[in-house]
């Protein structure tokens, strides 16, 4: 079905690339990638389950939900990327229910990794913006570019089709808000300057929950994220990078092994191995098949195994409580990495 590869597309996890606000010049230097080599791969359980979601509604309401026009997938991830500046009364999950867990997994790895990380913020995406009509239309004049006539007919659309469609659940099933998003601070042109944050969709962590991970998902997802934002200090991730699947998987894999080396260490979560191997399935189940597409997040299979490698890094290290530098580490993990990628 034609509409449901549109949405499947548009609901995919994001990394976004946004400029920074320095030029690092002593990076990591970028290692010489393996090509991306289609492989056996099959889709993980936690898109499986969003596709069966997807079946589940018919064919009407999905096209109406993949239209590129209403954005629907993308509002409240993009509107809590652009105008949610400020942590305050922030909650995670529709009902809160993962915030205690964000909240300390947040203040763990801030303090664990040696990067200038209290201008850093975590922001939720909530599919309850979507109900909300002034901000619907700030989406769609400010960002989207629509006229004020198109913007408020379409906010009127979309509160049409809440009450003809429950499948929707007024903007909050998980479909609306099925992503995580780390962004340095940028300026952009008409709206401004937006500070660092990390942007967690409900819907992401409704769907890690749904598959039985509620326990681990939270942090690893908020841990991954952060590797990010490790990558735009030390400049792996840069002003104007171009992507392309080879790279994107680079930047993927490496967040993936920043989070469990500090999920694993004693001083950073101290996490026993049977936790660790939940966190190696969050993040396979993050992963993608999506070879030839330049933001290829790596394979399931490979996500698990950049995973599996940063936990054992910290697990197997003679002094354990030393914490090797961000630096040292990106440079350990490029010199395995196309190793990794023969997962």
């Amino acid at each position: 079905m034609k509409s449901l590869r549109s949405l499947m597309a548009v609901t995919a996890m994001s990394l976004m690339l946004f400029a920074g606000c320095n030029d690092v010049v002593d990076h990591p230097i970028n290692p010489d990638l393996a090509e991306v080599v289609p492989t056996s791969c099959t889709i993980p359980p936690l898109r499986k389950w969003l596709n069966d979601e997807f079946l589940s509604w018919s064919e009407v309401p999905t096209l109406i939900a993949a239209s590129p026009e209403l954005s629907m997938s993308d509002l409240a991830n993009f509107h809590t990327l652009y105008f949610e500046n400020s942590p305050e009364n922030q909650y995670y999950g529709v009902n809160g229910e993962y915030t205690d867990q964000i909240n300390q997994s947040f203040k763990d790895v801030k303090s664990f990794w040696d990067i200038e990380a209290e201008n850093i913020m975590t922001v939720a995406a909530h599919g309850s913006m979507l109900q909300d009509r002034n901000k619907v239309v700030k989406m769609y004049t400010k960002i989207y570019g629509y006229s004020n006539e198109k913007a408020n007919k379409y906010a009127d659309s979309l509160a049409t089709l809440f009450k003809i469609y429950p499948q929707f659940l007024k903007g909050e099933h998980p479909a609306f808000t099925f992503n995580q998003i780390a962004v340095p601070d940028t300026t952009f042109p008409n709206i401004g300057q937006i500070p660092a944050k990390i942007v967690i969709g409900d819907g992401l962590l409704q769907g890690l929950d749904e598959i039985g991970y509620a326990k681990i998902a939270p942090q690893a997802i908020l841990a991954h994220e952060f590797g990010h934002h490790i990558q735009y200090d030390l400049g792996i991730l840069k002003r104007g990078v171009k992507l392309t699947p080879k790279t994107s998987r680079r930047f993927e894999l490496m967040a993936d092994a920043y989070a469990a080396y500090f999920l694993a260490h004693n001083k950073g979560a101290a996490m026993q191995l049977n936790d660790l191997q939940q966190v190696a399935e969050v993040l396979f189940n993050t992963g993608d098949c999506n070879f030839t597409v330049d933001g290829h997040h790596g394979t399931p299979t490979q996500r698990k195994a950049a995973t599996e490698w940063g936990y054992n890094l910290a697990r197997n290290a003679d002094k354990k409580d030393h914490i090797i530098s961000s630096r040292e580490f990106a440079s350990l993990f490029d010199a395995g990495l196309n190793d990794l990628v023969k997962k």
